[in-house]
């Protein structure tokens, strides 16, 4: 599969099918590996766009913390984009990726024609309830310092099948990308205009209100609370979930989607 150099840290990402773009983004720790249950059923009239996050996976994991931020994710996936030739995408992505996806929204609007937000937060208004997610994000960093890899395995199921070459830079990506430094993003979330869908594990107990908050926020937006699944909710329940997701791309079909 191919890698894209983009000022000297080699992407890996893959791509599967054709037709209008999806972007999946994977969450914290995880890779691509933890879509491989839609592949299958998201390329069949779709061209899926897969891709390992910096300092995750087969990606590169730079030295300097300064290559980790939420600034550089958006910047990757627009590259991304522009390296499949798509000029306009349906972006989603699971928890931190759902978090990037919205991020790219905000800086990037003209090139989301959907939302696909899975188990994922909008960010916080309040700067003591970010203070404690940052501080969180910054013992998980502590935590890859010092285990190494081998804490992966006692994370969540998503991250648990996932295969990494630098704990180094996870951590980085921990102090860099999972941290959060103010409320542009929720801020943005009643200002979304593209059809957009939210789904959540019923057991996802961190992440119900989220759902709801953005939910409630984003006009027009669906959400389908998935029974029996927590925060991997496309592992836990791969058959719901991927029906929940192609009956929702299945009046956007139509959607002209632009090739560069």
């Amino acid at each position: 599969m191919p890698k894209l150099n983009r000022d000297g840290v080699n992407l890996y990402y893959e791509i599967h099918g054709s037709g209008p773009a999806i972007l999946l983004s994977h969450g914290f720790s995880s890779t691509v590996e933890m879509w491989r249950g839609q592949v299958a059923p998201f390329s069949h009239h779709h061209q899926l766009i897969l891709w390992d996050m910096r300092g995750h996976g087969q990606t590169d994991s730079p030295d300097d913390p300064a290559a980790y931020s939420e600034r550089a994710t958006v910047a990757d996936m627009k590259a991304l984009l522009e390296a499949a030739r798509v000029n306009c995408a349906i972006v989603g992505g699971l928890s931190l990726g759902g978090y990037m996806s919205l991020a790219f929204h905000l800086a990037h609007p003209e090139q989301v024609n959907a939302l696909l937000l899975f188990d994922t937060g909008p960010g916080f208004k309040n700067d003591e309830a970010r203070a404690v997610w940052n501080k969180r994000a910054l013992e998980t960093a502590r935590t890859f310092e010092t285990d190494g890899l081998a804490s992966i395995q006692s994370r969540s199921r998503e991250t648990s099948m996932s295969t990494h070459r630098s704990a180094a830079g996870l951590a980085r990506a921990a102090r860099g990308m999972l941290t959060q430094r103010d409320a542009r993003v929720i801020k943005s979330l009643t200002h979304i205009q593209v059809p957009t869908l939210i789904i959540v594990g019923a057991d996802d107990t961190a992440f119900l209100a989220s759902a709801d908050y953005m939910a409630a926020k984003i006009p027009n937006a669906q959400k389908t609370v998935i029974p029996h699944a927590g925060h991997a909710v496309n592992l836990d329940q791969p058959e719901v979930f991927n029906q929940a997701v192609t009956e929702f791309l299945q009046p956007l079909a139509p959607m002209k989607h632009a090739s560069l």
